[in-house]
This record gives C-alpha cells, sequence and structure tokens, in this order.
C-alpha cells in the first residue's frame, strides 16, 4: 500500500505524529486485507466475519498506539469510552474500519482505517487508508493541483440512505450523484478531486469524520457542519450530526442551498 510523504519544514513532532498515523493506519488495513482474503471465502457468518474485522484491526491500532504514544488518550469506535481523554492534551481517535458492510462485500473497495491526532483540541494529523485501493492519504500530502469545479457538481451519497437535505442540494445544483460506501472513502474522492461536495446529515460520531476531515482541511477544501460552524472534537458526547466537505470555491453556494 503507498505511504504518503511529510514536509520536512514541519516541526519533526508533528512528523513524527503524522508519520505514526499513517504508519499505523496502513498497517491496519494490510491486516484487513489478509482477514478478508482468509475468511471470505470460507463459511462464517457475515456479520461475526465484521465484526471479528473490526476487533482485529482495533486491538493492532492500540497496540500500536499504546506503544509509541504511552501517555496519549483514545477515542474509538470499537473500543470502551472514558471521560479521562476530556483533560487529555493529546487524544487519538481511531476507526479501525470504517464501511464495514463495503468490507464484507467481494471486490469494493470502499472502505477505510481512519487515525487521527486532537492536540489540545485542534486537529494537527490525520490518515486515511483505503486499504481496496492501496492508497493512504494523510494531512501531510502535496496540496493537490484541482481542476475547475463542473457545472454539475459530482456530490457523493450513500448507497442507503439519502438524508432530505443533501438530495435539496443535489436537485438545487444539478449535481451529478456518486454512490460510494464508508464516510472516509467518500471525504477522500472529494480530495482526490473525484468529487466536489461530501455533505452528510445523517449523524455520525467523531471517529467517522476526525482523519478525513484533516486530510481534506489540509487540502485546502472547505470542511464544516452543515450551517457553517466549526467541528469541535473531543467533546464528552462524540455524536456529530452532520459534516460538510467540499471544494473551497463553492463552499459559499453549498452552505447558502443547505440553510435554505
Amino acid at each position: 500500500m503507498t505511504r504518503t510523504t511529510t514536509h520536512h519544514d514541519d516541526p519533526p513532532e508533528m512528523i513524527c505524529d503524522t508519520s505514526a498515523a499513517i504508519d499505523i493506519a496502513t498497517a491496519a488495513g494490510e491486516l484487513l486485507l489478509r482477514y478478508r482474503e482468509a475468511l471470505n471465502s470460507a463459511d462464517v457468518d457475515p456479520v461475526e466475519f465484521r465484526k471479528g474485522a473490526d476487533r482485529s484491526s482495533q486491538e493492532f491500532i492500540a497496540r500500536e498506539l499504546s506503544n509509541r504514544f504511552r501517555g496519549d488518550a483514545v477515542l474509538s469506535e470499537e473500543a470502551p469510552d472514558s471521560t479521562e481523554r476530556l483533560g487529555a492534551s493529546r487524544v487519538w481517535i481511531i476507526d479501525p474500519l470504517d464501511g464495514t458492510r463495503e468490507f464484507g462485500e467481494a471486490g469494493r473497495s470502499d472502505w477505510a482505517v481512519h487515525v487521527a491526532l486532537i492536540e489540545n483540541g485542534s486537529l494537527t494529523a490525520g490518515a486515511v487508508a483505503l486499504p481496496g485501493l492501496g492508497i493512504t492519504h494523510s494531512s501531510k500530502d502535496p496540496i493537490p493541483q484541482f481542476g475547475v469545479v463542473p457545472s454539475s457538481p459530482r456530490v457523493v451519497v450513500s448507497r442507503t440512505r439519502r438524508p432530505e437535505p443533501v438530495m435539496a442540494l443535489a436537485h438545487a445544483l444539478d449535481a451529478e450523484l456518486i454512490e460510494m460506501g464508508s464516510a472516509g472513502a467518500k471525504a477522500m474522492a472529494v480530495v482526490r478531486g473525484d468529487a466536489d461536495i461530501y455533505a452528510h446529515a445523517g449523524g455520525q460520531y467523531e471517529w467517522d469524520s476526525a482523519a478525513p476531515v484533516a486530510v481534506a482541511q489540509a487540502a485546502g477544501l472547505h470542511v464544516s457542519r452543515i450551517d457553517g460552524s466549526a467541528l469541535h472534537y473531543n467533546q464528552e458526547n462524540p455524536w456529530l450530526p452532520d459534516l460538510l466537505i467540499c471544494r473551497a470555491e463553492i463552499a459559499a453556494t453549498t452552505l447558502e442551498v443547505l440553510n435554505r
């Protein structure tokens, strides 16, 4: 799997954190690929298959973070939460397997592994591994060179859930809809320039978006709640109802339509 590089003029501690996020997300993705190859053809209950994959990735990431950053707190979808993280200066927010449904479907690549770091309330490092594509995006990728936004913007949407605000946005912009699975895969489609807008209004948790947002904002994209307010992480309640990641030049129009 491709590992991204860091900029050498950044502070050494930031390079270390980002490199760790990249390495851990990438290695967890490779572990999941091996797990998928070994069990996907076996006679295994699909629900137990996905749970086992989540658990294996969680255990690997937790072990790596503990070994590398012993004093840091962790917020994860697959581990019990602790209020101790609220007073910690450094908190890793992880999703060991984003898009379990897609992971369980042979041949699908729209699933991800998220690893992000919050320092004193700010996102400072993030990596999103897309193991099915052999790519890991990070907050230290070179800033992409985007082309002109098409007259019909490309909006990534869920295969199964279509919140009314998102569909109203797509209708107002005469958008092209691109169906995709996990939040990380959707966000990285915008980062790569394969889509222009990812708007989510169906409810998420911090681990669904922390790493994708870290990568997206480093790429120069607009990131916010769908009302335009800032995204806050390491909150007592990790529920984060909505999200907007889009090309900066169409952010004002997108927000205006979403808030009519």
